[in-house]
């Protein structure tokens, strides 16, 4: 039984506000509660003053993961991996702060506050910038901004594809391109423009265009299994929940759990950590992150090719056996 004006009209009524509703919890309350959970960062140096510190640490609770190096070498070298955020190492000239501003501008940060506050030394904590921010971005601002609009590129090319009812290798094919081409476009802006990000060019463009055929795919095959609901579920998921819980403004590790590790199974929290790990990290620690969006991005395809081969419209009736040709005009 088709909806009465009325009911429409009360749908929208209560519609609108509980999306609005839940657009203020999804990016107010992570914004709100950020603060370390389980962080990691590394201590380096002899083992009666690394242990005190290690203590000092864990006065914060659940705060800091700790890791424990030999020396600053190999600290200096779990930062670059994407090991730790940071790490303090123990030396003979009083403790020295190892940070990675390209990793998280605000964990550096938080990191600079949290080891002037321990009773480390009296001498003044040196601080080592080992990964630092690019000079075009220094507080990662442009970076923690460009996941949005890759999240809403996907949402318009999965809803594009299924408005125009275009279906299987034709929609695959519509995805891919729109994905490659605003991966190339992406590039230019943020690297050859703004020098937000200064890693590889082609990979990064590979980075950006992979985040948004996983969106896309996902918005596309929703729609092609369940119809055009599909498209609202899938932008939820991508824009309201995915771009919040993503961490690239801050870090996954600062954002209530289980946010954290929620976003970085989605499209955007995938594409924001693999972004900063091949444009300031020479791609250290991208390996998930590639692999969720790939599986993302092969599971949306899959659901296209597949939902379209079911939605297909049946042949003309006029066409089968008996049936009676059509008029000739004239």
């Amino acid at each position: 039984m088709p909806a009465t004006p009325n009911r429409r009209m009360v749908a929208v009524v209560l519609l609108i506000p509980v999306v609005v509703t839940l657009a203020l919890w999804a990016f107010a309350w992570p914004a709100a509660r950020l603060a370390p959970r389980h962080l990691p960062v590394g201590i380096a140096g002899s083992a009666p003053a690394a242990d005190r510190l290690q203590q000092q640490f864990e006065r914060h609770g659940d705060a800091f993961e700790i890791h424990r190096f030999d020396d600053g070498a190999a600290a200096r070298t779990a930062i670059e991996d994407r090991v730790v955020y940071g790490a303090v190492v123990i030396t003979p000239k009083g403790p020295q702060l190892l940070t990675a501003s390209a990793a998280s501008p605000m964990v550096a940060q938080l990191l600079r506050e949290a080891v002037t506050t321990q009773d480390l030394a009296d001498r003044q904590v040196r601080v080592t910038d080992v990964v630092a921010a690019p000079a075009g971005d220094p507080r990662g601002s442009a970076l923690g901004a460009s996941i949005l609009p890759l999240a809403i590129a996907g949402v318009a090319a999965g809803s594009a594809v299924t408005m125009l009812r275009l279906r299987g290798g034709r929609a695959a094919g519509a995805l891919i391109g729109v994905a490659a081409l605003v991966g190339i476009a992406a590039a230019a802006l943020t690297d050859s423009w703004l020098g937000a990000i200064t890693g590889d060019w082609s990979t990064e463009a590979g980075a950006l265009g992979l985040t948004v055929l996983a969106i896309g795919a996902t918005v596309a095959g929703l729609a092609a299994l369940i119809g055009p609901a599909g498209v609202g579920i899938g932008a939820l998921l991508m824009v309201l929940l995915g771009n919040p819980f993503s961490g690239i403004t801050s870090a996954p590790e600062l954002l209530p759990q289980p946010l954290g590790v929620v976003g970085q199974l989605l499209p955007p929290g995938a594409g924001g950590s693999l972004l900063r790990s091949v444009a300031f990290f020479d791609g250290s620690a991208a390996g998930d992150a590639a692999l969720t969006l790939g599986l993302w991005a092969a599971v949306g395809l899959t659901a296209v090719l597949v939902g379209g081969r079911r939605r297909t419209p049946p042949a003309a009736t006029a066409s089968a056996p008996g049936a009676p040709a059509p008029a000739l005009a004239g």
